[in-house]
Order: structure tokens, then C-alpha cells, then sequence
């Protein structure tokens, strides 16, 4: 114990930083099993990040990674899995009772959600779900990420001559406007943590035409996807809005929704306990709520929707950025990322996921500790209180990193 001086106890920063001096249970045997996977882990790593693909699409992503697997002594695998032409599902059966533990990538447009829907975590009884993203910001294990919906939105009036007799006509183009002003209006009551998105994609073929059509692209994000549903009903009454003020027809059409992802707390002090021996100086706070704090991002990803059915870890970590210090999505960035500097950060990520699954296979209690925070964690979740600091041996595989949007 340190020092008391004027009331407050001064320690020093051994005292300090004493939490990751005490070596988690498994480390010498992941930390050996994982180095001796790198090599031929680089060679997988380039040859996907070498031959891009699109969502959906990932060919050569796909038969790099299952024969990596194949060619592992003990491992099942599933290619084209579930009615996806590029999942697949990798086994490794030990013949005995325990947690399951899924490492899931992602490939854009919802996948985890369709295997979610197809049944892949039911089928294999998973109890939960551990992943990573890259990115320039700081090391986190509790990443919070937004909830999110897309959707678009069509308006139908009917033409007439805009000079000639423009009262002949019902103006969609006018209807959308109004909407997406009555949107920035609405902005200036909204949360913290409310995001609105939108574009319009179509505004209309001349100006001496009262327009017919128009379209657009709209995003609606929030902390929470209890907050989500309420800030949804008020853009779509600004929608509703201009429908009514100009006699238009409205038409909206969802594309794709994300729950917001609820980190484990009992997962992510694990991952912390094996990330920050590993590797200084990179740290992440031992402090949960600060921890939690750094790893928030208004982005949004699948993974959300996996963590409100299963306990579910997100982590963070950092890989240096191109010259102009962008981050994902950008094409320097996607240079960045292929760099054996970002691949021997990945294998610490590794490194660190592996021994929260190994913890969670090998000590008796602890799954039940990750689902009762779980629960405690989704049922504050639903509560929607801005106020709260938190609310609370199978691979499923794909073939990309978690992907934002």
C-alpha cells in the first residue's frame, strides 16, 4: 500500500500498473501456440489482403482459409456453409462437454446475422463470441459500437409543366426537401448519441418539370437500439411530413438494420489481463468504464446483433497509419494494414483472444460469470438509460476483418 499524504494514497507506477504483472493462467502455452502458427499464418494473410474481394464474393479468401484449416491435424471443415457461398464453419470436437466458442469475421452486408437467421450458432450450441477490428485509435477490449438502420426513402407526385401550369402537378422532389429539413430541424433536439445520415439519389430529370420521383438514402444511428426505435419514429414522422405538406406518395423500404454491440465486461478484463502483458507499452486501461469510454465509436457492425443473443467480446487495436493518418475505409489505410507491422499486432489480438477462450474452456465457473453479466448487461441495455456507464473449440468463419459502416 502507498503512502497517505494529505489524504489521498500515493503509490508508485509499479504499484500502478501491478495488474499486468500478474500473468493470466495460460499465456506461456497460447503466447507458444500462436508464435509457432506465424509463419504460416503471413503468407494467409497476404495472399487475402493481396487479392481483395468484394462482399459475398471472397473466393480466394474463402479456399485460402478453409485449406489453412484442412491442413490442421484434428479440425473439421464446412466450406460454403449455411447457404453462403463464402462462410464456413471450422470444428474441432475434444469428445468432452464444455463452452463453445465462436471467432467470428465478418463480410460485409449482415453476415453474421444471416447465420445468425440460418441457425449457425444454435446448431453448434455457441456460448460466446470473440472478434477484433483494426483501426488508428487506442487499444480497447470494450468496444461499444452504435446501433444502426438504413433504409430508402421514395416519393411519387405527378409531373407537369413547371411554368405553364405547375398547379397541374405534385411535386416529389418538394417533398423530399421539406423531409430533409424537417431532419435538421429535428437535430437540434436530439442526443448526444443520435446520429441522422442521408443522400439524395434522385432529385428530379429537368428543371422546367414539376418532378414525378425522388429518392434517397437515409442512416439513423443511436447508443442503443432501444434509443434507436425512438429516434426512428421521429425522422419517420419528418418523412411522413413531407408527404403531407405536398399531396406526395411515401414508400420506404428497409435495408439493413444493426443492434448496437454490448461488450462483456468478464470477457474484456480477461483479454485486458493477456493484451497488456504481451506487449508494452501499448495499454489498455485496467479501469472498465474508461476502457469502455475509448473503445465507443458511432460505427456500426453486425457483431451488435451477435452480442445481444450471446455473451460477446469486440476488441479493439491500433496498427500505424499510412502518411496521411487515415483510418478504415481508405485506400491508405488498406496499404497500412498489410504490413508485417499490422500482422505482428494482429498476432498479439490473437494472442489475447485465444487465452479468453482457453479461460473460458478450462476454469470451472467462469461461463456461468460471463452469462450473468450478460444478462445484467442486455437487460440495462433495454432500458435505454443514457445515464447508466454501461449497459450492461468451433470457429464460425468468414473472410474478411469486422467490417463498420
Amino acid at each position: 500500500m502507498g503512502d497517505i499524504v494529505d489524504d489521498f494514497v500515493v503509490i508508485n507506477h509499479d504499484e500502478a500498473n501491478s495488474a499486468i504483472k500478474h500473468e493470466p493462467p495460460n499465456l506461456s502455452n497460447v503466447s507458444a501456440m500462436v508464435d509457432g502458427l506465424a509463419a504460416d499464418l503471413w503468407p494467409v494473410n497476404k495472399m487475402i489482403h493481396d487479392n481483395p474481394e468484394l462482399g459475398f464474393q471472397e473466393v480466394i479468401a474463402h479456399q485460402t482459409l478453409t485449406s489453412f484449416m484442412r491442413s490442421k491435424t484434428g479440425w473439421k471443415v464446412f466450406p460454403s456453409a449455411y447457404g453462403m457461398a463464402t462462410a464456413w464453419v471450422a470444428e474441432f470436437d475434444t469428445r468432452r462437454k464444455g463452452p463453445v466458442v465462436s471467432f467470428n469475421v465478418e463480410m460485409g452486408g449482415g453476415g453474421k446475422i444471416k447465420l445468425l437467421e440460418a441457425g449457425a450458432y444454435k446448431d453448434h450450441e455457441v456460448d460466446i463470441s470473440l472478434m477484433s477490428h483494426p483501426g488508428i485509435v487506442s487499444d480497447c477490449a470494450l468496444m461499444r459500437t452504435a446501433a444502426y438502420t438504413a433504409f430508402t426513402v421514395e416519393y411519387f407526385g405527378r409531373e407537369a409543366h413547371a411554368a405553364a401550369n405547375p398547379w397541374q402537378g405534385i411535386n416529389a422532389l418538394d417533398a423530399l426537401i421539406t423531409a430533409y429539413n424537417a431532419l435538421s430541424v429535428l437535430r437540434q433536439q436530439t442526443m448526444p448519441g443520435d446520429v441522422i445520415q442521408g443522400n439524395i439519389t434522385n432529385g428530379g430529370v429537368r428543371p422546367n418539370v414539376i418532378h414525378a420521383y425522388a429518392a434517397g438514402n437515409f442512416v439513423v444511428r443511436a447508443d442503443t437500439q432501444a434509443r434507436l426505435e425512438e429516434l426512428k419514429k421521429k425522422v419517420d414522422a419528418c418523412f411522413q411530413a413531407g408527404a403531407t405538406a405536398t399531396g406526395a406518395k411515401l414508400k420506404v423500404t428497409p435495408t439493413q438494420s444493426y443492434a448496437d454491440h454490448v461488450p462483456n465486461r468478464v470477457l474484456g478484463d480477461i483479454y485486458r489481463r493477456y493484451f497488456n502483458i504481451l506487449s508494452p507499452p501499448h495499454l489498455i486501461p485496467e479501469d472498465d468504464d474508461i476502457d469502455e469510454i475509448r473503445g465507443r465509436t458511432m460505427a456500426s457492425t453486425d457483431q451488435g446483433n451477435v452480442s445481444y443473443a450471446m455473451p460477446s467480446l469486440h476488441a479493439g487495436f491500433s496498427i500505424p497509419p499510412g502518411p496521411g493518418g487515415n483510418g478504415p475505409h481508405n485506400p491508405e489505410f488498406a496499404e497500412a494494414a498489410g504490413t508485417k507491422v499490422a500482422f505482428e499486432r494482429s498476432l498479439r489480438v490473437a494472442k489475447a483472444l485465444t487465452g479468453v477462450a482457453v479461460d473460458v474452456l478450462s476454469q470451472n465457473g467462469l461461463l456461468e460469470k460471463v452469462k450473468n453479466e450478460w444478462k445484467r448487461d442486455i437487460q440495462q441495455s433495454s432500458k435505454n438509460d443514457p445515464a447508466a456507464p454501461h449497459q450492461r473449440n468451433l470457429g464460425v468463419g468468414m473472410n474478411r476483418f469486422g467490417t463498420f459502416v
